[in-house]
């Protein structure tokens, strides 16, 4: 079950990767970075295309935040005109009942003062505008922020994905499907999600920190320093928690990405655990590593989640010390109440986004790694660069391999100076034990992989010379592990050719001998096939396959094991439909069952990468080597389980 299968990597029959796993939206995957100054310079080099925008976003900042901190003072100096006209009011009735109560004429001169209702009214208003004001450049900056977080991260998922369109077939055999689909989906939701949300209220904090220091100063330099105490702490508590936090966060990343794998591989061979009764295995597996990215998530929350508690706490120390000193100066006349007033708001508005910027820490964190991963993908070694140097306008299909070498590891070869040569319109069959190399010359001939050393020709050009695109496009594959994508049949078969009329695609299901059971279908061409075409029988699907290799008609065919998952009828049929698709083509046919390619132009002989015989069916038996005894043992073996049987 396991995505990097033991032996020969067989990457040819995997079908595409769907979905990304049940954990995929957690939106955590990945490492602690590695290299955290240098992943986040490489980030930040994707907004270069953004810089105006970036100027308009931090320009709105800067006018929303200065608008909005400067309401507080505004405020009080409204307190201060009422506090004034309170305290006036209280000391006039205090002084005209002192004179009666002495029975003292009234000698207090002037009208009784009043309340300048009439100026704390203007300076609602002014209050009103400057937190419309402040609300509307905030919004300015929200909406222009999404739109530039979402092409960068729009630019980094194209990238993305040309990548792992150029990577090398030997990428994705050695990495599990669950992992591959937590780099490109996980990782690059969690950089979407802090570049959309992080990335502007963390400008918008930094502004509010500057411009709050800035007003504090302007009114009183003594508090703004009790407020200013507070700071070092706050620092040194985020570095404190931050620090013990990472390790955590790294294991809960771990954990994530193993329990991605083991799901996305249980579900895509659900058939297969429960044909082998390993239902308790799996979930106990399953259970492990859930209980590990429990542990590890608890531990990660509960560290990083002690941030923002004890920045609160700290921010009350600051608002105490602005009460209590601020208390002290109105009673010696330095400051005015209101200034005390505007100094609370003040203390409040420069502890929260000192909390926000404190809490950003983890954001920043994980989306840092998971860019590191992203990264780490796109520096991935890609597969030979394409030198276009040649072209083949009316391919023949005239194969040769020149003392071709190749090895799937370091210092243990698999095939070693083979030579070959396939003329145009022969079949050539392949055989020999498992593991022998038949499918890794086919993967070398698609140029999945790339020749250690020697060279393959077809039609006498290098097929290093050749771009990869127009190399496949002679050949037509029918593999033995069938792969059908979820559409309709039609779109299954017609996916062989491009702009397949309907009478074309009826025609080569025809001769795949696929009509008849296509149009038993309630809704025949137009049956809709699911994620893995679970609807139809093995044979049913590999029928589809053939027809679509049909409609390709190309110059070359490969078939590896085409006809192995259809009943002896239907076999006979395909045989026969093969037989009329192969005239005129160059066919290398990877067989199991020798009895299938008795009739083969060229029968190559394989074993440990090396051809150890080759010629026609009749001279092979008539040498009795390697071949005779696997054509014998085959039907030695067949007898013998007939007779058990009877």
């Amino acid at each position: 079950m396991n995505a990097n299968r033991g032996g020969r990597p067989g990457g040819m029959g995997r079908g595409p990767m769907g979905g990304g796993g049940p954990m995929a939206g957690l939106g955590m995957s990945g490492a602690k970075a590695k290299n955290f100054r240098g992943t986040l310079f490489r980030l930040m080099g994707y907004f270069k295309p953004e810089l105006f925008l970036l100027l308009v976003v931090l320009v709105a900042a800067i006018i929303s935040t200065v608008f909005n901190v400067i309401g507080p003072k505004v405020l009080g100096l409204a307190t201060t005109r009422l506090f004034d006209g309170v305290i006036a009011k209280f000391k006039y009735g205090y002084e005209i009942a002192a004179l009666k109560a002495h029975h003292l004429p009234l000698t207090v001169a002037g009208a009784a003062p009043s309340i300048d209702f009439n100026y704390i009214g203007e300076m609602m208003l002014i209050l009103l505008g400057l937190y419309v004001t402040s609300a509307i450049f905030s919004y300015i900056q929200q909406y222009t922020m999404a739109g530039v977080s979402q092409r960068v991260v729009y630019r980094i998922r194209r990238q993305v994905e040309e990548k792992l369109g150029r990577l090398p077939l030997r990428y994705y055999d050695t990495q599990t499907h669950g992992e591959i689909m937590s780099r490109a989906v996980n990782d690059m939701d969690n950089i979407s999600n802090t570049l959309q949300q992080s990335l502007a209220q963390f400008v918008t904090s930094l502004v509010t920190v500057i411009g709050v220091i800035v007003l504090m100063l302007s009114i009183n330099w003594i508090l703004t320093l009790v407020t200013l105490v507070t700071l070092p702490i706050s620092i040194g508590v985020t570095i404190f928690v931050a620090k013990r936090s990472q390790r955590y966060f790294s294991a809960q990343q771990k954990s994530l990405g193993e329990l991605n794998g083991h799901v996305e591989e249980m579900f895509t061979g659900h058939r297969i655990v429960k044909a082998f009764g390993r239902e308790r295995q799996s979930v106990q597996a399953f259970d492990a590593m859930n209980e590990d990215l429990y542990k590890a998530g608890w531990r990660a929350q509960f560290v990083s989640g002690m941030i923002f508690p004890l920045m609160m706490s700290i921010g009350n120390l600051g608002f105490v010390g602005v009460a209590v000193v601020g208390s002290v100066l109105v009673t010696q006349g330095t400051v005015a109440i209101g200034d005390v007033v505007a100094f609370i708001q003040y203390a409040r508005q420069f502890s929260q986004p000192i909390t926000q910027l404190a809490s950003f820490s983890n954001t920043i964190q994980l989306a840092i790694a998971s860019a590191e991963r992203i990264f780490e993908l796109l520096d991935e070694q890609e597969q030979v660069p394409e030198t276009v140097e040649a072209d083949i306008t009316a391919p023949q299909g005239h194969v040769e391999f020149q003392h071709a070498s190749f090895s799937y590891k370091q210092d243990e070869p698999l095939i070693v100076d083979m030579n070959i040569e396939a003329r145009p319109g022969q079949t050539v069959a392949i055989v020999g034990p498992t593991g022998a190399g038949k499918t890794t010359l086919v993967n070398l001939l698609m140029r999945f992989y790339e020749l250690d050393s020697g060279r393959i020709l077809v039609d006498g050009v290098d097929i290093t010379k050749l771009p990869r695109a127009e190399l496949r496009q002679m050949f037509g594959m029918v593999l033995q592990d069938t792969w059908l994508f979820n559409g309709t049949i039609r779109d299954n078969i017609a996916y062989g050719r491009d702009n397949a009329t309907e009478e074309e695609i009826v025609r080569a299901a025809r001769t795949a001998q696929a009509d008849h059971f296509i149009r038993t279908l309630p809704e025949g061409y137009d049956t809709v096939l699911n994620q893995e075409a679970s609807n139809l029988s093995q044979g049913q699907k590999q029928l589809l396959t053939i027809a679509r290799a049909v409609l390709a008609n190309p110059p070359i065919l490969i078939l590896d094991e085409a006809t192995s998952s259809v009943d002896t009828r239907t076999e006979v049929l395909i045989q026969e439909a093969m037989l009329t698709l192969m005239k005129g083509r160059t066919s290398f046919v990877i067989a199991h069952r020798l009895s299938t390619i008795r009739g083969a132009d060229l029968i190559l002989v394989l074993n440990h990468g090396t051809i150890v015989e080759q010629g026609t069916h009749e001279d092979l038996l008539a040498r009795g080597g390697f071949y005779a005894d696997l054509y014998n043992s085959q039907f030695a073996s067949r007898g013998a389980v007939e007779e058990a049987v009877s």
